[in-house]
């Protein structure tokens, strides 16, 4: 029986944002103290948690003067040597200040477009500086409430040009980073531009530098969606673009709520986890949630912890699954194997398309066959729940 506690090759980390969730939301004030960044660096150390991700102004506060940016910086990576934990994400905080009201890289000002680009690069200093290779973009002002402005065309042109300008700008800077967009459908704007991954993916085909960019899709983002949050990963897997993931929970039609991983939909994290360890994915496993605003401290640990043992007890569940004998002579009946017509199917010739066009096909007795899902299904209920 496992511990369920993490170990480095887990590649478990937290966001500076996410532990330190002071419990604030748009009804009520801050529920808990902020908590003394070293200290954030120290308790994440202690529960075996790889890495820190940050936004720039999580550390650095945004009227920071030079020598006091230098001096938090200094402290921090004390902080990350003293427990050993890397920093391998790095991201802007291009929302939270008024300036951003409107967006960042699709504002209709010129002037803000310019400020996000500076601040930007400076973040990117500051990710590169702490050893970051990882460069996420979550758009959250890059939306309307309203359409008025009529500035939608422009503003994907901006966006594509902010990332063709940072694409070069890390190229230049030897950075060498992997860019990751985050798509999210709405909040805090009524409809943010890239609502989705493959909405994402489908602007990434237009930049420059397509090779560089890839995505950073969330359980919340694609759930508040309604969509089904594995099949988004798995075409971002299919793409090659699964650079960085954000797991978390949520309950569908709600406000962004950033639950414990697993709290909500049990059987899609199962999948979800199922795919990334069957496919082999070795990037960051990031928890971008943060504990109920009901919590104090211990809470807070309580539910980093929580998210942890989670993923490794469902990654426990994957094994059972793969090796349970009736769960897999049930996909056996499920998937049915043919090297013959696979063959023919796989890739376009004169010969095989003949070959399938003439090739006999008994349809009432395909559309008859039962395929056995209720069982697998089933089955799968059975042992998350313990009973197998």
């Amino acid at each position: 029986m496992s511990s369920y506690t993490a170990k480095p090759e887990d590649k478990f980390t937290f966001g500076l944002w996410t532990v330190n969730n002071p419990g604030r939301d748009p009804f009520g004030g801050p529920t808990r103290h902020v908590l003394p960044i070293p200290y954030v660096v120290e308790k994440l150390g202690q529960l075996g948690v790889w890495g820190v991700n940050l936004h720039d102004n999580d550390l650095v506060p945004i009227d920071a003067t030079a020598a006091e940016r230098d001096a938090i910086v200094k402290e921090f990576k004390q902080a990350l040597s003293d427990n050993n934990v890397i920093v391998p994400m790095a991201t802007t905080n291009l929302f939270s200040d008024p300036a951003f009201k409107d967006g960042a890289f699709t504002s209709a000002d010129a002037r803000v477009r310019a400020y996000a680009l500076q601040k930007t690069m400076e973040s990117m200093d500051l990710g590169a500086e702490l050893g970051a290779k990882i460069y996420v973009f979550w758009g959250g002002r890059e939306g309307s409430e309203v359409d008025a402005g009529s500035k939608t065309m422009d503003a994907l042109g901006h966006f594509r040009d902010s990332l063709n300008f940072l694409c070069e700008y890390s190229k230049d800077q030897g950075y060498d980073y992997k860019f990751a967009l985050e798509p999210k459908p709405n909040e805090p704007r009524a409809d943010i531009y890239l609502p989705t991954v493959g909405s994402a993916l489908g602007f990434i085909a237009t930049l420059d530098n397509p090779e560089m960019v890839g995505v950073n899709p969330e359980v919340a983002h694609e759930t508040i969606a309604g969509l089904s949050f594995p099949h988004a990963v798995a075409q971002a897997l299919d793409a090659g673009k699964l650079f960085h993931i954000d797991l978390n929970d949520q309950k569908i039609g709600r406000f962004d709520q950033d639950l414990r991983f697993g709290a909500e939909n049990l059987k899609m994290c199962f999948h979800l986890v199922k795919l990334l360890l069957d496919n082999t994915y070795s990037g960051p496993k990031h928890f971008d949630a943060h504990a109920l605003r009901t919590e104090d401290e211990a809470g807070v640990w309580a539910f980093a912890k929580g998210c942890i043992r989670t993923y490794l007890i469902l990654e426990e569940k994957v094994r059972q699954y793969n090796a349970d004998p009736e769960i897999q002579a049930a996909l056996s009946e499920y998937f049915v194997r043919d090297a013959a017509l696979e063959g023919l199917s796989k890739k376009y010739s004169p010969a095989n398309a003949a070959a399938l066009k003439a090739m006999p096909v008994d349809r009432l007795a395909l559309g008859a066959r039962g395929m056995g899902l209720e069982k697998i299904d089933q089955l799968t209920v059975e042992l998350l729940y313990g009973i197998r």
